[in-house]
Protein backbone atom coordinates (compact mmCIF):
# COMPACT_ATOMS: atom_id res chain seq x y z
CA UNK A 1 0.00 0.00 0.00
CA UNK A 2 1.60 3.77 -0.66
CA UNK A 3 0.60 6.64 1.69
CA UNK A 4 -1.58 9.80 0.20
CA UNK A 5 1.97 11.41 -0.23
CA UNK A 6 3.22 8.96 -2.82
CA UNK A 7 0.07 8.87 -5.02
CA UNK A 8 1.59 9.42 -8.65
CA UNK A 9 -1.28 10.37 -11.98
CA UNK A 10 -2.81 7.70 -13.00
CA UNK A 11 -2.54 9.38 -16.72
CA UNK A 12 1.63 8.70 -16.93
CA UNK A 13 0.76 4.86 -17.66
CA UNK A 14 0.09 6.18 -20.90
CA UNK A 15 3.27 8.54 -21.08
CA UNK A 16 5.78 5.82 -20.07
CA UNK A 17 5.07 3.14 -22.24
CA UNK A 18 4.93 5.49 -24.86
CA UNK A 19 8.44 6.76 -24.01
CA UNK A 20 10.15 6.96 -20.54
CA UNK A 21 11.94 10.32 -21.49
CA UNK A 22 8.42 11.93 -22.57
CA UNK A 23 7.39 10.90 -18.76
CA UNK A 24 10.18 11.70 -16.72
CA UNK A 25 9.96 15.27 -18.46
CA UNK A 26 6.04 15.67 -17.96
CA UNK A 27 6.04 13.95 -14.43
CA UNK A 28 9.71 14.72 -12.53
CA UNK A 29 10.38 17.44 -14.49
CA UNK A 30 6.76 19.03 -14.36
CA UNK A 31 8.21 21.66 -17.24
CA UNK A 32 4.91 22.22 -18.58
CA UNK A 33 2.42 22.03 -15.51
CA UNK A 34 1.27 25.38 -16.15
CA UNK A 35 0.49 24.93 -20.15
CA UNK A 36 -1.24 21.44 -19.02
CA UNK A 37 -3.34 22.76 -16.48
CA UNK A 38 -4.89 25.32 -18.70
CA UNK A 39 -5.79 23.27 -21.49
CA UNK A 40 -6.79 20.74 -19.67
CA UNK A 41 -10.15 19.82 -20.78
CA UNK A 42 -10.00 20.91 -24.44
CA UNK A 43 -11.11 19.20 -27.21
CA UNK A 44 -12.52 16.19 -27.11
CA UNK A 45 -12.29 16.41 -23.24
CA UNK A 46 -13.74 19.69 -22.97
CA UNK A 47 -17.34 17.99 -24.07
CA UNK A 48 -17.01 14.93 -22.37
CA UNK A 49 -16.38 16.85 -18.87
CA UNK A 50 -18.71 19.48 -19.28
CA UNK A 51 -21.95 17.34 -19.94
CA UNK A 52 -23.61 16.40 -16.64
CA UNK A 53 -24.28 13.22 -14.45
CA UNK A 54 -27.39 11.74 -15.82
CA UNK A 55 -29.54 8.50 -15.89
CA UNK A 56 -31.80 7.14 -18.47
CA UNK A 57 -33.21 3.94 -17.53
CA UNK A 58 -30.48 1.24 -16.65
CA UNK A 59 -28.12 3.11 -17.17
CA UNK A 60 -26.17 5.85 -15.34
CA UNK A 61 -23.32 8.09 -16.27
CA UNK A 62 -20.99 9.83 -14.19
CA UNK A 63 -18.43 12.19 -15.44
CA UNK A 64 -14.73 13.27 -13.61
CA UNK A 65 -14.82 10.88 -10.93
CA UNK A 66 -12.08 10.86 -8.51
CA UNK A 67 -9.69 7.90 -8.94
CA UNK A 68 -7.58 6.38 -6.41
CA UNK A 69 -5.59 3.22 -6.11
CA UNK A 70 -3.54 2.86 -2.62
CA UNK A 71 -2.00 -0.73 -3.96
CA UNK A 72 -1.06 0.76 -7.03
CA UNK A 73 -0.31 4.25 -6.19
CA UNK A 74 -1.99 6.10 -8.46
CA UNK A 75 -4.39 8.92 -8.39
CA UNK A 76 -6.68 10.46 -11.45
CA UNK A 77 -9.82 11.34 -12.58
CA UNK A 78 -11.88 9.55 -15.36
CA UNK A 79 -13.60 10.62 -18.59
CA UNK A 80 -17.06 8.53 -17.95
CA UNK A 81 -18.08 5.94 -15.76
CA UNK A 82 -21.20 3.97 -16.86
CA UNK A 83 -22.73 2.04 -14.30
CA UNK A 84 -25.82 -0.66 -15.89
CA UNK A 85 -28.26 -1.90 -14.02
CA UNK A 86 -27.65 -5.63 -12.58
CA UNK A 87 -31.08 -7.10 -14.40
CA UNK A 88 -29.23 -10.59 -14.36
CA UNK A 89 -28.92 -10.10 -10.38
CA UNK A 90 -24.72 -10.43 -11.15
CA UNK A 91 -22.15 -8.45 -8.87
CA UNK A 92 -22.32 -4.19 -8.85
CA UNK A 93 -22.44 -1.51 -6.06
CA UNK A 94 -25.47 0.25 -4.65
CA UNK A 95 -25.81 3.37 -5.95
CA UNK A 96 -27.43 6.60 -3.93
CA UNK A 97 -30.97 7.27 -5.18
CA UNK A 98 -31.54 4.08 -7.00
CA UNK A 99 -32.85 0.85 -6.41
CA UNK A 100 -30.90 -2.19 -7.51
CA UNK A 101 -27.12 -3.26 -7.78
CA UNK A 102 -25.62 -1.17 -10.51
CA UNK A 103 -22.21 -2.37 -12.42
CA UNK A 104 -19.33 0.17 -13.35
CA UNK A 105 -17.84 0.69 -16.53
CA UNK A 106 -14.90 2.45 -17.44
CA UNK A 107 -15.11 4.68 -20.53
CA UNK A 108 -11.83 6.52 -22.04
CA UNK A 109 -11.88 9.35 -24.51
CA UNK A 110 -8.93 9.31 -26.72
CA UNK A 111 -8.88 12.03 -29.28
CA UNK A 112 -6.87 10.36 -32.09
CA UNK A 113 -7.36 6.44 -33.37
CA UNK A 114 -6.48 2.88 -31.92
CA UNK A 115 -2.43 2.56 -31.02
CA UNK A 116 -0.18 -0.31 -31.78
CA UNK A 117 0.82 -0.65 -28.47
CA UNK A 118 -0.96 -1.57 -25.35
CA UNK A 119 -0.87 1.95 -23.97
CA UNK A 120 -4.59 3.23 -24.19
CA UNK A 121 -5.19 -0.34 -22.56
CA UNK A 122 -3.31 -0.33 -19.53
CA UNK A 123 -4.34 3.73 -18.76
CA UNK A 124 -8.13 2.49 -18.91
CA UNK A 125 -7.47 -0.74 -16.84
CA UNK A 126 -5.50 1.02 -14.43
CA UNK A 127 -8.65 3.25 -13.99
CA UNK A 128 -10.67 -0.53 -13.48
CA UNK A 129 -8.68 -1.78 -10.88
CA UNK A 130 -9.27 1.94 -8.91
CA UNK A 131 -12.62 1.43 -9.43
CA UNK A 132 -12.61 -1.62 -8.03
CA UNK A 133 -10.63 -1.39 -4.66
CA UNK A 134 -12.86 1.79 -4.15
CA UNK A 135 -16.19 0.00 -4.14
CA UNK A 136 -15.08 -3.55 -3.79
CA UNK A 137 -16.79 -4.91 -6.72
CA UNK A 138 -15.31 -6.37 -10.15
CA UNK A 139 -14.94 -5.03 -13.79
CA UNK A 140 -14.42 -7.24 -16.31
CA UNK A 141 -14.66 -4.49 -19.00
CA UNK A 142 -14.47 -1.14 -20.29
CA UNK A 143 -13.98 0.81 -23.45
CA UNK A 144 -11.86 3.44 -25.34
CA UNK A 145 -13.55 5.91 -27.50
CA UNK A 146 -11.79 7.08 -30.54
CA UNK A 147 -12.32 10.92 -32.06
CA UNK A 148 -10.58 9.68 -35.18
CA UNK A 149 -13.47 7.27 -36.46
CA UNK A 150 -16.70 8.10 -33.51
CA UNK A 151 -16.23 4.70 -32.48
CA UNK A 152 -15.79 2.53 -29.01
CA UNK A 153 -13.56 0.01 -28.96
CA UNK A 154 -13.97 -2.79 -26.41
CA UNK A 155 -11.23 -3.39 -23.55
CA UNK A 156 -11.47 -6.79 -21.58
CA UNK A 157 -9.43 -6.41 -18.20
CA UNK A 158 -8.18 -10.07 -18.25
CA UNK A 159 -4.94 -11.42 -16.26
CA UNK A 160 -2.76 -10.15 -18.72
CA UNK A 161 -3.45 -6.89 -19.19
CA UNK A 162 -4.05 -6.43 -15.45
CA UNK A 163 -0.28 -8.00 -14.88
CA UNK A 164 0.75 -5.31 -17.87
CA UNK A 165 -1.10 -2.39 -15.60
CA UNK A 166 0.51 -3.61 -12.76
CA UNK A 167 3.85 -3.75 -13.54
CA UNK A 168 3.88 -0.40 -15.10
CA UNK A 169 2.39 1.20 -12.28
CA UNK A 170 5.74 0.08 -10.42
CA UNK A 171 8.02 1.16 -13.33
CA UNK A 172 6.62 4.77 -12.44
CA UNK A 173 7.13 4.48 -8.86
CA UNK A 174 10.65 3.26 -9.30
CA UNK A 175 11.20 6.34 -12.28
CA UNK A 176 10.25 8.91 -10.16
CA UNK A 177 12.17 7.53 -7.06
CA UNK A 178 15.23 7.35 -8.98
CA UNK A 179 14.37 11.30 -10.16
CA UNK A 180 16.47 10.22 -13.24
CA UNK A 181 15.47 11.53 -16.56
CA UNK A 182 16.51 8.87 -19.72
CA UNK A 183 18.99 10.04 -22.31
CA UNK A 184 17.14 11.28 -25.46
CA UNK A 185 17.26 8.89 -27.99
CA UNK A 186 15.76 10.01 -31.44
CA UNK A 187 13.44 7.31 -33.63
CA UNK A 188 10.26 7.33 -35.34
CA UNK A 189 8.11 8.15 -32.62
CA UNK A 190 9.74 11.71 -31.74
CA UNK A 191 7.63 12.64 -34.91
CA UNK A 192 4.83 11.95 -33.16
CA UNK A 193 5.81 13.97 -29.85
CA UNK A 194 4.47 16.73 -28.25
CA UNK A 195 7.78 17.45 -26.20
CA UNK A 196 10.50 17.47 -29.38
CA UNK A 197 10.83 20.73 -29.15
CA UNK A 198 12.23 20.22 -25.09
CA UNK A 199 13.51 16.50 -25.48
CA UNK A 200 15.23 17.31 -28.75
CA UNK A 201 15.63 21.15 -29.22
CA UNK A 202 17.73 20.96 -32.10
CA UNK A 203 14.63 19.59 -33.74
CA UNK A 204 12.35 22.33 -33.85
CA UNK A 205 12.13 25.02 -36.37
CA UNK A 206 13.61 28.12 -35.50
CA UNK A 207 11.32 30.95 -34.64
CA UNK A 208 8.30 28.79 -34.38
CA UNK A 209 8.81 27.12 -31.32
CA UNK A 210 5.94 28.91 -29.44
CA UNK A 211 3.31 28.29 -31.30
CA UNK A 212 4.63 24.60 -31.55
CA UNK A 213 4.63 24.52 -27.97
CA UNK A 214 0.88 25.78 -27.13
CA UNK A 215 -0.31 23.23 -30.49
CA UNK A 216 1.49 20.64 -28.55
CA UNK A 217 0.91 20.15 -25.13
CA UNK A 218 -2.97 20.41 -26.15
CA UNK A 219 -2.03 17.16 -28.09
CA UNK A 220 -0.39 16.12 -25.12
CA UNK A 221 -3.32 16.14 -22.77
CA UNK A 222 -5.77 15.13 -25.23
CA UNK A 223 -4.40 12.67 -26.64
CA UNK A 224 -1.70 11.13 -24.51
CA UNK A 225 -2.95 11.91 -21.02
Amino acid sequence: MYPESDLLMLSGLQHVLFCERQWALIHIEQQWAENRLTAQGNLLHEKVHSAKTEQRGSLRTVRTLRLVSYKLGLVGQSDLVEFHRCDDGGPGVKLKGAAGLWRPFPVEYKRGKPKKDKSDEVQLCAQAMCLEEMLDVAIPEGAVFYGRNKRRRAVVFDDDLRRLTTDTAQKVHALFDAKITPAANLDARCKACSLLDVCLPDKAAPGKTSSYLQKMIRSTLCEKC
